[in-house]
């Protein structure tokens, strides 16, 4: 399968895949976070398209387009085409640079990096149908405040996810009681019982709980007590490809 990226300028924006670093993860003791396998999945599903320059947006709350002022660090003649303040009220808009194609049926989840956070401006989710789109789209960034936001050169501004996105139309939500499934109500009461008892002595300054630091069943992709296994499917790492040329 592939996704094929036609870039839209001479000097496209860099694309690789996500990366799992944080900054905010890194400030942890012993970076807790990275024991996150759903912050770390999150982080590496999709490719990282990187800002080309350095740059500061700010706005003054007003509702037009000359409320909010873009400059960049150096001279930049073509910022207008990298980031703009197109649709007013505080949207910030900046410019993949690249027109998309995705299989029959496939789509383009574009949104800002995972736990990627920003102070003061949030990213603005779109599903793309780039199986037929003859156009590029745009990344839009909202500020949730007046004030001013910068972004540096390499710095994610979009984050693209392949979505087979007509699949989800298929799905039925059914809620059930847990006692109707015995033998997952098992492995809960299984888990739950160890996560307690490993609680327990964590806050009694057991060694051997304080040695063990964190419970890893779900980042080993293991279940409790031998009540069966996790499916082979199961992954602690993401290794998405970069971009090639075709």
């Amino acid at each position: 399968m592939e996704l094929e990226c036609y870039p839209m300028s001479d000097q496209p924006c860099d694309m690789v895949p996500g990366r799992q670093s944080r900054d905010w993860m890194d400030a942890f003791a012993s970076r807790h976070p990275y024991r996150c396998l759903p912050l770390n999945m999150a982080n590496t599903t999709g490719w990282e398209i990187l800002c080309p320059i350095s740059f500061t947006a700010e706005w003054n709350g007003g509702p037009s387009q000359n409320d909010l002022v873009i400059t960049a660090d150096r001279h930049a003649p073509n910022l207008h085409h990298i980031v703009t303040s197109h649709f007013s009220r505080g949207v910030m808009t900046m410019h993949p640079q690249y027109l998309f194609r995705t299989p029959p049926g496939w789509g383009l989840l574009a949104t800002g990096a995972p736990n990627h956070i920003k102070d003061g401006i949030a990213p603005l989710t779109g599903l793309i149908e780039t199986d037929w789109l003859p156009f590029p789209f745009t990344m839009n960034w909202l500020f949730t405040r007046p004030g001013r936001v910068k972004f540096e050169r390499g710095e994610p501004f979009c984050f693209i996810t392949p979505i087979e996105h007509r699949k989800a139309e298929q799905f039925q939500p059914v809620i059930r009681s847990l006692e109707s499934n015995p033998v997952m109500k098992g492995q809960f009461e299984a888990w739950n019982r160890q996560r307690t008892d490993f609680n327990k002595r964590l806050a009694s300054g057991d060694p051997d709980a304080a040695k063990e630091a964190w419970q890893r069943f779900y980042f080993k992709g293991e279940l409790p007590e031998e009540l069966g296994a996790a499916p082979e499917t199961h992954a602690n790492k993401r290794r998405l490809k970069s971009p090639r040329l075709g």
